[in-house]
């Protein structure tokens, strides 16, 4: 069984002969800079110069070596965006800069501070207005730069056997709405004057179908996965009410899902949300999303074996193999394939399940956790009666 083989059986909640494994085949599944170069070290395999697919969140792009000694079932593309293409750092003091295509000022310690965080946002202030927002001047989402190359390395990660995931163009429609207004001006708009923030969310929309009208039809057929990435939750619950989310979100991202179904209707439809998302998983099944990432098993209401008995037939997850906000950055060895173990017999049984992290593998992961996690995924990643074939 080849890897796409693997992922399109456990897509169809089938066991295939060991649960597929993921790692950077999207923005929320990837490894920092600083982690990858560690694990590379530790596994011996040759120093490199470090690319990233992230420069926001500094994610290394895994080379071919390391997804090979792994047995990483996917392969990744990421359009051109405001994260990897024409980023200018500037020095400024205590900060590298960095002004982005939206209009968003971005900063990161310098000189070697681990991400970046927004500084300034292009619309701030509570007296926003639809207006406003519609003189704003917006990417061109459609511009086919933004695919150069896509369509040949989705041809030889196919012809590789191997799954092939395409990166959502931009952040989800509530995320990216905060990242133009502010994200506790967006909170208020939506309670007290919901006119400009619907009109945002409508412009998020217009742009994200502007993208994939232009991108599927040309990648479409060369794709296996679609991945949205959009956070409604926290540690406890969620970031707004579900009715909230119900009156002004659900309908606009059904809108969206439909017409990539439309345009690709073999692919699936990945759902990236972290933290407590439980009260509106329903609703994710029912707009067309098809995986759920993360499994944010530390998250209230997250328990992994409660979402698989309650919602494993209707939903593949992707995630939740260990915990990185605690276990995997300060745990021992031994609590990480604990971790593991545990998070695999919860969600792997029946298939729908695909192996990667919570989140992001971040810069204060230990290399030792990092080779322990492999192994504890080729220790206990094989289904029944089937021997696992990764072996670090």
């Amino acid at each position: 069984m080849n890897s796409r083989e693997r992922i399109l059986t456990t897509l169809n909640h089938q066991e295939p002969d060991r649960v597929p494994l993921d790692l950077g085949s999207v923005q929320v599944t990837g490894i920092h800079a600083v982690a990858y170069r560690a694990l590379r070290e530790a596994l011996a395999l040759p120093p490199e110069e470090i690319a990233l697919c992230d420069t926001i969140q500094q994610l290394a792009a895994p080379s071919e070596d390391l997804l090979e000694r792994l047995g990483v079932d996917t392969r990744g593309l990421f359009p051109l965006n405001s994260h990897n293409w024409n980023v200018v750092e500037e020095e400024a003091g205590e900060y590298w800069m960095y002004h982005d295509e939206w209009g968003i000022t971005h900063r990161r310690p310098y000189p070697d501070g681990l991400y970046y965080s927004i500084l300034d946002v292009p619309l701030p202030g509570p007296e926003v207005t639809a207006a406003d927002i519609e003189r704003l001047p917006w990417p061109d989402m459609a511009d086919p730069r933004r695919i150069d190359g896509l369509r040949e390395r989705a041809e030889a990660q196919r012809a590789a056997g191997r799954a092939v995931v395409i990166k959502d163009p931009f952040a989800g429609i509530f995320e990216m709405a905060q990242r133009i207004v502010g994200m506790q001006e967006l909170l208020m708009m939506m309670a007290t004057d919901p006119v400009p923030a619907e009109a945002l969310f409508d412009k998020m929309i217009e742009l994200k179908l502007a993208f994939w009208e232009m991108a599927l039809p040309r990648l479409g057929d060369v794709v296996d996965v679609v991945t949205y990435a959009d956070d409604y939750g926290t540690q406890q619950s969620q970031l707004i009410s579900p009715r909230m989310f119900r009156q002004m979100l659900k309908p606009r991202i059904q809108m969206l899902f439909s017409r990539i179904k439309t345009l690709a209707p073999h692919t699936r439809q990945f759902f990236h949300s972290c933290g407590n998302v439980r009260p509106i998983i329903p609703d994710y099944i029912e707009i067309g999303a098809e995986i759920l990432n993360p499994i944010h098993v530390r998250a209230a209401g997250m328990e992994p074996v409660a979402l698989k008995r309650d919602f494993g037939s209707s939903i593949v997850f992707w995630g939740g193999g260990v915990d990185t906000q605690e276990v995997l950055p300060y745990g021992t060895p031994e609590q990480v394939k604990d971790d593991v173990r545990r998070n695999i017999e919860a969600l792997a049984p029946g298939g729908g399940y695909v192996f990667t992290t919570v989140h992001n593998i971040q810069a204060d992961a230990p290399a030792a956790n990092l080779v322990a996690l492999y192994e504890a995924f080729s220790e206990y990643g094989a289904y029944a009666g089937q021997p696992q074939e990764v072996q670090l």
